[in-house]
């Protein structure tokens, strides 16, 4: 057994994480830009904490709170702009996976005068990114852990990933209790997208040894509340909790192994039919899991040891993915699809069986 992990991230977790750890901002510089989007940080009560402990720590801050769902090339470029104007050392990212993951571009824009907004993809420039810290206030991408940012193209709409070591924050902290006002649609779809973060990456071959750990923790962490919900059960203080360590644990496991194919396939519901993030990837949690138990048996066994029978997992997680106002035709699904028709992503390689085109395609056709 060989596996490779680096996560230089420092993660401070708990309640009061910010404020009882202020001197962490102190060590990124004397002023700082914080990354949010309209409201989420505000009513989380984690841009009053980052607030009170840069003040505490005598550091100026200036706020860019433009951030969306999905986030726009080019809203990261502007903000990377701002940055340079107001002669920030460094960015403060507060929010769920749109503004931690716009922060990470943000960081090599702000650094980088000469980048145009596509050139990101690139992946090539002069200096490394303004040092990043992250505050966490969904239970759902586990992007304060990954060196991932999916951003989305302006002029066509789709979503594309950067990846690599200048994309970790230098510091993430993560305190459950900003997830606590999250409303309960938006909870169940980052759980959702916790959850398939959990189970893309067991079954990948990537995931042994300590990766497995990690997903061995996540996977029942998050079964047990995605359940509940299923059932209409109050989300408690506790289940707000493990969702929120869960979907870290899920972070630390894609960070190294990936996600599988429904994340790419779900692009396609979130880009053309404004389907959230995680409640579109587990639209295809069906087809993968039938996947998983015929190319991985003994992985299918252990997951099941995990959470339940294949096909009740499969029945809750779709009691809670509704998409009846949804269809796409045999057609539409072929035209998707021809975004991979030049090349199969990882995500589909890394899957139980590979994916194709072809299946891929059958996979999208949705209530037709």
């Amino acid at each position: 057994m060989t596996y490779n992990v680096y996560m230089p991230t420092r993660v401070i977790s708990g309640n009061n994480a910010v404020t009882e750890n202020s001197s962490e901002f102190k060590a990124l510089g004397t002023k700082a830009l914080i990354i949010t989007s309209k409201s989420g940080a505000e009513k989380s009560g984690a841009l009053a904490d980052v607030k009170a402990a840069l003040e505490k720590e005598n550091i100026a801050y200036d706020i860019f709170n433009e951030i969306g769902e999905n986030p726009l090339i080019s809203t990261c470029h502007k903000a990377g702009v701002k940055a340079r104007e107001c002669n920030a050392d460094f960015l403060i990212g507060i929010g769920g996976g749109s503004p931690q993951d716009a922060s990470k571009a943000i960081a090599i824009y702000a650094a980088n005068k000469s980048l145009a907004p596509l050139d990101i993809y690139k992946r090539e420039y002069d200096n490394a990114p303004l040092p990043l810290a992250l505050v966490g206030t969904t239970a759902g991408t586990g992007s304060e852990v990954t060196s991932v940012a999916v951003l989305t193209n302006d002029e066509t709409g789709i979503k594309k990933s950067i990846k690599g070591a200048d994309c970790y924050a230098k510091v993430s902290f993560c305190d459950p209790k900003y997830t606590y006002s999250l409303p309960i649609k938006s909870t169940v779809s980052t759980a959702l997208d916790a959850f398939a973060h959990a189970y893309e990456g067991f079954f990948t071959t990537k995931c042994e040894g300590v990766e497995r750990l990690f997903a061995e923790k996540a996977i029942p962490m998050l079964y047990k509340c995605i359940k509940a919900m299923s059932e209409g059960k109050e989300i408690t203080t506790e289940m707000r909790e493990d969702l929120y360590y869960g979907s870290i644990y899920a972070g630390l496991t894609i960070n190294t192994c990936g996600t599988a194919f429904p994340h790419p396939l779900g692009y396609v519901l979130t880009e053309n039919y404004g389907v959230p993030h995680g409640t579109a990837c587990a639209a295809f949690a069906g087809y993968f899991l039938d996947r998983c138990a015929h190319f991985s048996p003994e992985k299918a066994k252990a997951f099941e040891e995990m959470t339940d029978s294949i096909e009740n997992v499969k029945a809750v997680i779709a009691s809670l993915v509704d998409l009846s106002n949804i269809s796409i035709s045999p057609e539409e699904a072929k035209a998707y699809a021809e975004r991979w028709s030049k090349a199969i992503p990882g995500n589909f390689t890394a899957s139980p069986g590979s994916l194709t085109k072809e299946e891929a395609e059958k996979m999208l056709v949705i209530n037709n």
